[in-house]
């Protein structure tokens, strides 16, 4: 697999278009970071780290609306792939739906959302858009 980020955001759109409870998706520490900036976001409703020998999986549980059934993630976009990295300073930060949506950044001091960034005068790689 060559972008391993790419398939996570995958099948969480693939799951959200099925009306799926529960996806799977094979861990990593930069998978976990972002299921843990989603959550703490609101976008998701719980996850949970399964170990399996040396590889484990991400149990993540989707937040759907009661009343309409509609899910709280509207759109899952990957910025910076492989072939085209995308670095952005903290001045260049993209803001995402003016401010309702978030952009998740891979830094120097670890995964954060475009906020945070900013308010540290940091930059780094643009993993994606979510809102």
């Amino acid at each position: 697999m060559t972008d391993p980020i790419a398939d996570y955001l995958t099948r969480l759109r693939n799951a959200i278009k099925a009306n799926h409870r529960v996806v799977e998706v094979p861990a990593s520490n930069l998978k976990k970071e972002i299921t843990r900036i989603l959550h703490e976001k609101g976008y998701i409703l719980n996850y949970k780290f399964v170990e399996e020998g040396c590889r484990g999986t991400i149990k993540i549980a989707l937040k759907y609306d009661p009343i309409n059934k509609v899910n709280s993630i509207k759109n899952l976009t990957r910025v910076s792939t492989p072939g085209l990295r995308k670095y952005v300073g903290h001045a260049e930060i993209p803001s995402v739906l003016n401010g309702l949506g978030i952009a998740i950044l891979s830094t120097s001091k670890g995964v954060m959302t475009d906020k945070e960034a900013r308010a540290l005068n940091i930059g780094g790689e643009l993993l994606c858009t979510v809102y």
